[in-house]
């Protein structure tokens, strides 16, 4: 029997991994993983944002892991020879009625303890000539890295541990008992003293079949991107956001410089027709079944209609797309883009239609489920580890 089994190997499933590997180098450890290979879903398709923890609740999970977490991705890169760039963010307001929304932000950042700085039009213009804004706040300490690329390092230190990663391996049916649990798989069964739920967009099903119903739902969301054509590249210097709508969970479009030289222009935010589907024409009919028989989604809906709306005719229209764009730089025109990729994000849902703000975990019996880790989840993920190991540590430890 296995000491631990952890289902999901995205980048929060391998960073728990490494925080038990490490911890308990004589525990044997294993990571099962449906796809051919890890990090194939939310993390292989995430713009690589290393995250400051400006926008989150003071004392939240997310502040706490989003700043710590920061600082510990940042000296995990430096260690393993990875490539990074705090090349800083601005969040910029275009409207009149966004510099309250503006300024409450910055007293937030100043809660999470963050050196920010508020700039007037004028200071934007000189480090970002071609954004159109009445005031901005820049963050300094953001950046960006390839999140492939750290699991794939963090996969490697699990293996040179004494870890194990299984991958095309998907979970049928689970069932926990006193002792433990067992997890009959497409390659076999597996049985573990205690199990680790780290599913990402399958999170809530795997909880469920280990008989643990949270008043939560994962519903997808997919973000669609255009990329900037090389020759247009030079039109952004930092990471450029719009001022969150405080009605509209999503943080609206924006530019994001990747890794490799590209620069993102996006995304939207529809609703998915498949858990892991990236393409408008991916549907998956249980999947949306699921999602449109569940009462939370149509009271998140109707709350949000018009702005629902909007984010759908957006992905239909290129125009409607550039129009968004133009809010930060104006000269921006259909001609500089091209097709980018997309993500989907797991997005939990209660059944009164709020969405679940921060990480979510909940202990089973010989279990630990996370049933929400959205964005900074990736930026977070060494935190994260650190944190279910104790979690772990203190109901197991004396398995």
């Amino acid at each position: 029997m296995l000491e631990v089994v952890i289902i999901g190997g995205g980048i929060v499933g391998l960073s728990v991994g490494l925080a038990l590997t490490e911890r308990f180098p004589d525990k044997k450890v294993v990571i099962l993983e449906k796809e051919n290979s890890v990090s194939k879903h939310q993390t292989g398709n995430n713009s690589g944002v290393i995250h400051s923890g400006i926008y989150y609740k003071p004392g939240s999970f997310k502040a706490r892991f989003a700043k710590q977490g920061s600082q510990s991705m940042v000296a995990f890169c430096k260690e393993h020879g990875i490539e990074y760039d705090i090349c800083g963010k601005v969040i910029v307001a275009t409207e009149q009625h966004e510099l309250p929304l503006l300024q409450n932000l910055y007293e937030r950042g100043i809660q999470n303890e963050l050196e920010i700085e508020m700039l007037n039009a004028e200071q934007l213009k000189e480090i970002e000539p071609h954004v159109a804004g009445l005031g901005a706040i820049r963050v300094p300490q953001a950046g960006i890295v390839n999140y492939q690329q750290v699991s794939e390092k963090i996969r490697e230190l699990i293996e040179k541990n004494g870890g194990e990663i299984r991958c095309g391996v998907e979970v049928k049916s689970i069932n926990e008992h006193d002792n433990g649990v067992t997890i009959e798989t497409s390659k076999g069964t597996v049985e573990a003293k205690v199990m680790i739920n780290c599913a990402g967009l399958q999170s809530d099903r795997i909880a469920k079949m280990t008989g643990y119903s949270a008043d939560l739902k994962i519903v997808p969301f997919r973000g669609e991107y255009y990329k900037l054509k090389e020759s247009s590249r030079s039109l952004v210097n930092h990471l450029i956001y719009p001022v969150p709508n405080p009605d509209f969970p999503f943080l609206g479009v924006h530019y994001t410089r990747m890794i490799g030289g590209e620069v993102e222009a996006g995304p939207n935010a529809v609703l998915s027709f498949k858990r892991e589907g990236y393409k408008k024409t991916d549907i998956n009919l249980f999947d949306i079944a699921e999602t449109l028989t569940y009462k939370g989604f149509w009271k998140l809906a109707g709350k949000n209609m018009k702005e629902g709306l909007n984010e759908m005719a957006r992905s239909y229209s290129k125009g409607l797309f550039v129009k968004s764009l133009q809010k930060l730089i104006p000269e921006i025109q259909a001609d500089d883009l091209e097709p980018g990729g997309a993500g989907v994000r797991a997005q939990a849902l209660k059944s009164d239609g709020s969405m679940v703000d921060d990480f979510y975990f909940i202990p089973g019996k010989r279990s630990i489920h996370v049933l929400n880790a959205p964005s900074p989840a990736a930026t977070a993920s060494l935190e994260i580890g650190k944190e279910i190991v104790a979690r772990f540590e203190k109901k197991f430890e004396t398995v």
